[in-house]
């Protein structure tokens, strides 16, 4: 059968690709185009998400790393749009992003060295084109270690591998709802962790933080985590999930461990939410812009410690809300002179961001980096930190 060059093209990559290890990708992505005149570089954005790696590709020389903050690459990533450029030499070129369905991977820079290429009639092509490498990158990942090494610039801890490995990526977004996530320093965490599901009607989503540092708290917030999964995939409740991650802490590391969290359970079309808050920071409601109040409901000790009667808290959520929940390493920073980040930088960060209409991701990057900046050297504590916005209307929509 007969295609033409551009269909060919995508043929050609998922063969290319479907034996390659990780190492193989780039020139994979690059000999599907070669025949249409067009060159491409990868870019993977670092686990602190403030540069952009090229991807090696053999007998190719590496181009330098560009920042994510005043480049055009880095904008094509932080607004998940296109941005049309000209090289030095007046050749056109495009900066796509590389996504893995919402989750953001990356750059693209795609080259094109045919003149009589239209490149306003092809950009939707490329975009497709370089859609389908996100994918494929995210495919290959645990398959091999040459791109997770991309994306890193010093040694990982056994903490940290231990406890990323478990963790879900960092953004998802549906026509109802969007949940983005970051956790910082990757490299050397403690025991804070995340976790969401989304199912029908139903979204599942927690943030957690074990007691301690180092491996020690990363065993307890990654058998949290595992309790708290086989709870929920078996048709356990709010409360019994949670009952269950206590039952196991208590049986592996004794009476006196313990993970807080904050646990909540979802309805995507009525926007009503239930949540257990196990002795975690308040999370933040924010309504039109404005952090309008914390979430004080369903209290109860950390999740190890025994407690009483269960008790849920429920909030129901108005189109557009956000909810933001984090840990203590966030609003506990503390900087040179003894100050602390505080809620009260935490919200007007927020709530300037919401104004903006910042999508939420790059919401988490700005403010995950604003912490650090704020600390003035190493932090003392990881800083995670969920932002979930819910669409009544998309809501309203999927039941039509």
């Amino acid at each position: 059968m007969q295609y033409d060059p551009w269909h060919a093209a995508l043929l050609d990559l998922l063969h290319l690709i479907q034996r390659a290890q990780g190492d193989e990708v780039a020139a994979s992505v690059s000999a599907a185009l070669r025949p249409l005149g067009l060159e491409i570089t990868c870019y993977l954005v670092d686990e602190e998400q403030s540069h952009l790696h090229p991807l090696p590709e053999p007998g190719k020389p590496a181009p330098a790393p560009l920042g994510v903050d005043g480049t055009m690459a880095g904008r094509a990533f932080t607004t998940v749009n296109t941005h049309r450029a000209t090289t030095s030499g007046g050749t056109d070129r495009l900066w796509v992003p590389l996504i893995d369905g919402t989750e953001r991977l990356g750059v693209a820079d795609l080259v094109f060295r045919r003149e009589d290429c239209d490149i306003a009639a092809v950009q939707e092509w490329c975009e497709s084109y370089v859609n389908l490498v996100g994918h494929l990158i995210a495919v290959k990942l645990p398959y091999g270690d040459s791109l997770n090494r991309v994306r890193r610039t010093r040694r990982m801890s056994v903490a940290g591998e231990l406890l990323l490995a478990t963790l879900p990526p960092q953004t998802f977004t549906t026509d109802r709802l969007v949940i983005s996530s970051i956790l910082q320093p990757h490299y050397d965490v403690g025991g804070d962790a995340f976790d969401y599901a989304l199912d029908d009607a139903n979204a599942w989503f927690a943030v957690l933080d074990g007691m301690g540092r180092g491996l020690p708290a990363s065993l307890m917030t990654v058998a949290t985590l595992a309790a708290l999964r086989a709870a929920r995939r078996a048709g356990f409740g709010l409360y019994a999930s949670a009952r269950e991650a206590e039952r196991t802490l208590t049986r592996q590391f004794g009476d006196k461990s313990f993970v807080t969290a904050v646990l909540c359970e979802l309805d995507l079309e009525s926007g009503r939410m239930r949540y257990v808050n196990a002795g975690h920071p308040f999370p933040l409601l924010l309504r039109r812009h404005q952090a309008v109040r914390e979430l004080t409901g369903g209290r109860r000790l950390p999740l190890g410690l025994a407690d009483g009667e269960p008790v849920l808290g429920e909030e129901v959520l108005e189109p557009g809300d956000r909810l933001l929940l984090y840990t203590d390493g966030v609003v506990e920073a503390r900087n040179n002179a003894g100050d602390v980040f505080g809620v009260e930088r935490l919200v007007d960060f927020t709530e300037r961001a919401a104004l903006a209409g910042t999508p939420a991701p790059e919401t988490l990057r700005g403010l995950s980096h604003r912490v650090a900046a704020f600390q003035d050297g190493p932090p003392r504590d990881d800083a995670t930190l969920m932002l979930l916005e819910w669409s009544a209307e998309a809501a309203r929509r999927a039941r039509l």
